[in-house]
This record gives structure tokens, sequence and C-alpha cells, in this order.
């Protein structure tokens, strides 16, 4: 499964492209969309261009959700100087919630190929934002931060590199309520083990999570089998562990561990799972939406594979 499509919406807002052409009596008012700024290929303009276009024609001083697609003319290129763009403009976007870095699709740039940087001054720069998503792994560096106000946290990667997520864990995020990370493929970078994502379910950190995923990962059975005994699933609300290479040998360490009844729904699509598996774990968790979509099962072992790598 490769990233096909751009967001719809993000932040619970739809999202409106900008394009410094259109009529400005077209334009929605500034806190009712979430504002997309991307490079298309054949763009005659560059990013800090665009942005600047940005800045002159809406008032940002109301932009509440922002999305940064291509950022690129010609080949890819690092997103540090967009980070650094934003980041110099922060006062300018005094009421900014919510950022969507590398909204971009496979046949733009595959994700394993978007080329990232240290996104530690998104963080820094807005006090105020409560969610920050992040696609693509290359180059990417996180430092652990202390923030109070965000809520939702997400990686997107083909392959999530150690350091990361051990920053996340480092972190100080007494108000985060979400976090979902795409751990992806040693090949491509995603390099985590066990004791990488343990901080997250010892339950002693994150005091408000209510939905994790640890999805996208080659060891997503023993994922699975940490799960089942992790202090922190008591508090959750949903739980993801989809995307990976998840067997009957996951799900029946999540049968036999701790309840999981009190979820709201355990997404696990992209599985290989037997369906008696399946039909036993349904049986186990009466009123809890399980998602057994995409089910890849018919696959060799050897041709198994995460949804999203390269």
């Amino acid at each position: 499964m490769a990233v096909s499509h751009h967001l719809e919406d993000f932040h619970t807002l739809p999202i409106h492209e900008f394009a410094p052409e259109h009529d400005a009596a077209d334009r929605p008012a500034p806190g009712e969309a979430a504002w997309r700024l991307a490079i298309e290929y054949d763009s005659k303009i560059d990013f800090d261009e665009l942005w600047q276009s940005f800045l002159d024609t809406v008032d940002t001083t109301g932009v509440r959700a922002l999305v940064i697609g291509p950022w690129w003319r010609g080949g890819y290129e690092p997103v540090r100087a967009v980070i650094e763009t934003v980041v110099d403009d922060a006062e300018r976007l005094p009421a900014l919630e919510a950022l969507f870095l590398g909204d971009v699709t496979y046949d733009e740039c595959e994700i394993s190929w978007i080329q990232m940087t240290d996104v530690t001054p998104l963080l820094t720069a807005f006090p105020r934002l409560a969610s920050l998503a992040v696609r693509g792994g290359t180059d990417l560096r996180l430092q652990p931060v202390q923030h109070e106000a965000l809520r939702e946290l997400r990686f997107e990667a083909g392959g999530l590199p150690a350091r990361v997520v051990r920053a996340v864990a480092a972190s100080e995020l007494p108000s985060l309520e979400r976090l979902e990370l795409w751990l992806g493929v040693d090949e491509y970078g995603g390099d985590s083990t066990l004791d990488d994502i343990a901080p997250f379910l010892d339950g002693s950190r994150l005091p408000k999570l209510r939905h994790l995923a640890l999805a996208n990962s080659e060891f997503q059975d023993e994922i699975a089998a940490a799960v089942a005994h992790a202090p922190v699933v008591a508090r959750l609300e949903t739980l993801d562990l989809s995307m990976g290479l998840l067997t009957d040998e996951g799900v029946a360490a999540l049968i036999e561990g701790q309840p999981l009844t009190h979820l709201r729904s355990l997404d696990l699509h992209h599985h290989y799972l037997s369906e008696e598996v399946q039909q036993r774990l349904c049986e186990s968790l009466p009123g809890v939406t399980v998602d057994l979509s995409e089910d890849e099962s018919h696959e060799d072992d050897e041709d198994r594979y995460v949804a999203v790598a390269e």
C-alpha cells in the first residue's frame, strides 16, 4: 500500500489548496480550512515565493491548520529550508494549532525518498501546536522536547529511525492523547527495537494517551506480545497494530493477554492471520470494532511485506 492520495481534511478542517493566482474572493476564511501549500513539478515559483504570497494575501493570524506538500522543483530537496522559513515567520501564525509536513503521494516522491531533517524547531516555535504529523523518514531527526499543548503526534515512514522513537519517548508531552508511529523496515532506516518502544507501554509516561499506533513493523508479532501485557493498554480507547507482519502468533498473544474489551476499536488491517484466528479474536472482543481488512494471508512467508516501505 503506497500513499496514493493527498489529505482531504486535517484537524477536522477541509483542505484548501493555496494558489497565488486564485481570486481572493474564492478563498475560505483563514480559520475555516487547513491551508495546503505545495509546489507542482512544473511550477514557475519556488516555495519561498509561494510562502511569501501566502503571507501577503491571507490573514495568517487566523490560520489554524497548515499542510505542506511537495516543496521542491526538479530534484528532491531536504525540507530544512522550508522549516526555517516557517519558523522564521512563526509570529505571523499565532493561532496555528496543527501542522502536517510532507503531504506527498508516491507518484510525487516515494515515502522513503522524502528528505527530512530535524523537525524539533516546529515544536519549539509553536507552543500552542496541538497536532504535528510528519511523513518521511530519511534523515529525520527529533530532539527530546517539552511541549505542554501537543495532543497528537504522528510519524509516517517506510523506515522510522530509532533515534526519533527514542526522542519521542524522552520528551515531556503531558497533553498527548494520540501517538502514531509507522516503524517501517530496516532497509529504509527503520531500526527500532522493542526496547525503543517500551517507554510507551509501561504506563509511566504520556498520562493522557488514549490512542496508540505502533504500526507498519517487521516485528509486529513481538509488538503484539508486548502490548498484551502492557500497563498502558488499560487507559487506551483505541489501539492500532496494523500494516505490519502480524501473524497468528501475535494475535494469540493478544487473545491470551489482558482484557481488551474496553477498547472502542482495534485496527489490524494488512495482516497475515488465518480465518480461524480472526474468528477467535472477534469472538473474544464483543462490542469492539476490529478492522481485519487487507487480509494478506495468502502470501508465502518469504513474500510478506509491511504496507508502506519504499
